[in-house]
């Protein structure tokens, strides 16, 4: 697979793959704007499936468990610029906002497709990753902040998820795993979205499964398989049903 990155600082990079796709199940430390050049992405969260392509922009919240399949298209590489909006980063810029009410957290992703401002605020990255030697922090602040700024103009329900700084609080361990089980993710990474030390969450999983988180989450993805396997050959067989007649 040739997949190629190019960062201009650790939270701005200009990312390509040139293969036939990419799939793997991830959970974003930081907040994540994508800025598509060509290609094309499916993400698949617990409730919803998103399809990108060239031109749109979105947000996807951190700590958001999700399959990412990302695609050619064309003879176009499936290309992206990307920015992290780290937590750090987002506190400074809190830190002079007055925020009316409680922020109440938002897990969906935000589309902000071909909006001009946004647009152009990522597309003047492109000539910066040609430039040699260590790219200066202090304009990869103001890239980074104007596009924070212009998040928030666009999208005043934004600050649900930018201004949110809390970590994941204790929630209901049966709801989650039920909701989530077919993502790949270790188990500390389960335990850290439940509110819970690894410790914690392995003993939680026994009282509440009668069973180990390994076991019940292999039993679970093979019945999901089978019932996958059963409904492509059902609608095979409505096709060629169809076919007879």
């Amino acid at each position: 697979m040739d997949h190629i990155s190019t960062y201009l600082t650790k939270e701005i990079k200009l990312s390509s793959y040139d293969d036939k796709l990419f799939k793997s199940d991830l959970m974003f430390d930081d907040h994540m704007l994508i800025w598509f050049i060509s290609g094309e992405t499916k993400i698949i969260l617990a409730e919803a499936t998103y399809y990108f392509k060239t031109g749109d922009i979105f947000l996807i919240p951190r700590n958001q468990l999700a399959t990412i399949v990302n695609y050619p298209k064309n003879g176009q590489p499936h290309k992206t610029v990307v920015m992290h909006l780290a937590t750090e980063r987002l506190k400074r810029f809190y830190e002079k906002i007055e925020l009316k009410g409680r922020v109440t957290p938002e897990q969906t992703i935000f589309s902000f497709t071909n909006h001009p401002l946004l647009a152009s605020c990522l597309a003047s990255l492109i000539p910066y990753f040609d430039v040699r030697g260590e790219f200066p922090e202090s304009i990869a602040t103001l890239k980074i902040t104007e596009a924070i700024t212009i998040l928030r103009e666009i999208d005043k329900t934004v600050d649900s998820v930018l201004a949110n700084f809390d970590e994941p609080g204790k929630i209901d361990l049966i709801d989650f795993m039920q909701r989530n089980f077919m993502f790949n993710m270790p188990m500390e990474k389960l335990g850290y979205l439940t509110g819970r030390s690894l410790s914690t969450f392995n003993r939680d999983f026994r009282k509440f499964f009668n069973t180990t988180p390994q076991k019940w989450l292999t039993e679970k993805r093979l019945e999901l398989a089978y019932y996958q396997l059963a409904k492509k050959k059902e609608k095979t067989h409505r096709s060629i049903s169809r076919s007879r007649f």
